[in-house]
């Protein structure tokens, strides 16, 4: 506010930095405010790490508030035009900028939800939208940028600073297959079938007992006994499906990882999608895995890596005991071989469990069509895939990893 009283007193400009839209912003037209807003954040984007700064100590107090939420609305919309859903922004927010670029871009998730009706808003988007909190909470009275300042308690130079972060951010992201219809695609949202929450209730209970305990074969056997419930559940569903002349068409969905050791996390993934007859691919340099198949596989396929992932971690901090062992070389090549084993007797569950259905015979051609569309769909939505491998540089790591996959007991308790 000083700085633009003193423009004021004085009729004089401060002097442009060089290649930067400095006078734009400064014209109070909102149109040339929002081209200025994007040419500084596509700047930042491209690698100019001082950009933003410069910008900000040329602009900030001036009223550019309707300019910034103009080039916000058309950014946000062209990442959602990528492929990218609320969930996907935010986790790629929450490891690239701050905490306040992150409340910037979860309003302006909100902000773009309004314009449509509910009835064209697919269920998967709103219920990131709903688990994020999204909401639209401030006024018309005043542009977003200001209201948002004050309630962060944001001087106006921060406020700038954190939304041009955010907006480059959104100019990086890459474009993604378009797995979920976006808002206001009319006659193009799906309608999802998921796992009962009866069936839900009693895998989930297994898989805590399973994080809870101490004992690696208990946790093994419950997680085995997870996988059982979730493979018969599987069953029931393609027979009914199979009855039906308007098959479910197999959906994706997303799945975030922390790291270290996310290639090792992400294959096993794999293994746990291939268990449950879909498919995965990891897309390495933003830390995601994408799963293709059905609802209720897709379901299975979350809630059992989830866990999964907690109790391998855990058994590899456990086995933790020499130099060696907390090497990263060493946990990265045990986290990949037990995985490994782990996926495989995950598998050999889900082979047994529908070898011994009363409906076996009549099953594996079902199960070998539904193979057949969850392929297709994959390679519609991934025509070029290239497979890698992992790289282990620690043999020890690697031995003691199987070794402790194989000790652990997964037949049916």
């Amino acid at each position: 506010m000083a700085k633009q009283n003193r423009r004021r007193r004085t009729g004089r400009k401060p002097a442009a930095a060089p290649g930067l839209p400095v006078d734009a912003a400064l014209s109070g037209d909102p149109s040339q405010v929002a081209d200025a807003i994007a040419t500084v954040a596509f700047l930042a984007a491209q690698g100019d790490k001082n950009a933003i700064g410069r910008f900000v100590e040329q602009v900030a107090g001036a009223e550019s508030g309707a300019g910034v939420q103009l080039a916000a609305a058309r950014i946000i919309a062209r990442a959602f035009d990528f492929g990218w859903l609320p969930s996907d922004i935010h986790e790629a927010a929450r490891r690239r900028v701050d905490e306040f670029a992150i409340g910037y871009l979860t309003d302006l998730i909100a902000d773009h939800r309004v314009g449509f009706a509910p009835e064209s808003v697919d269920e998967i988007w709103q219920r990131q939208l709903d688990e994020l909190s999204a909401t639209v909470w401030w006024t018309s009275d005043r542009p977003h940028l200001e209201q948002w300042a004050d309630r962060a308690l944001l001087t106006d130079a921060e406020a700038l600073t954190a939304a041009l972060t955010a907006l480059a951010l959104l100019i990086q992201l890459p474009k993604l297959e378009q797995i979920v219809p976006l808002p206001g695609t009319r006659g193009q949202t799906v309608t999802h079938r998921h796992v009962d929450e009866r069936t839900l209730g009693r895998v989930r209970g297994l898989l805590a007992k399973a994080e809870s305990t101490s004992f690696a074969e208990e946790a093994e056997t419950l997680s085995a006994k997870a996988q059982e419930l979730m493979t018969k559940y599987a069953i029931d569903r393609a027979l009914i499906d199979a009855e039906r002349t308007d098959p479910d068409l197999p959906a994706a969905r997303r799945i975030w990882l922390e790291t270290p050791y996310t290639d090792a996390k992400a294959l096993l993934i794999d293994m746990v999608t291939r268990a449950n007859r879909s498919r995965a691919i990891f897309v390495a340099d933003w830390g995601f895995v994408t799963i293709v198949g059905d609802d209720p596989d897709l379901d299975a396929v979350e809630i059992l890596s989830t866990s999964l992932l907690v109790q391998a971690t855990r058994t590899m901090i456990d086995n933790a005991t020499t130099e060696e062992s907390r090497s990263r070389h060493y946990r990265k090549a045990f986290l990949t071989a037990y995985t490994s084993r782990i996926g495989e007797r995950l598998a050999a569950a889900a082979e047994a469990t529908i070898a011994d259905s009363p409906d076996a015979t009549h099953l594996l051609p079902v199960l070998a069509g539904h193979r057949q569309r969850v392929d297709k769909a994959f390679d519609t939505y991934f025509p070029t895939v290239q497979t890698r491998g992992i790289t282990i540089r620690s043999a020890e790591g690697w031995t003691a990893g199987t070794e402790a996959a194989d000790r652990a007991d997964v037949d049916n308790p």
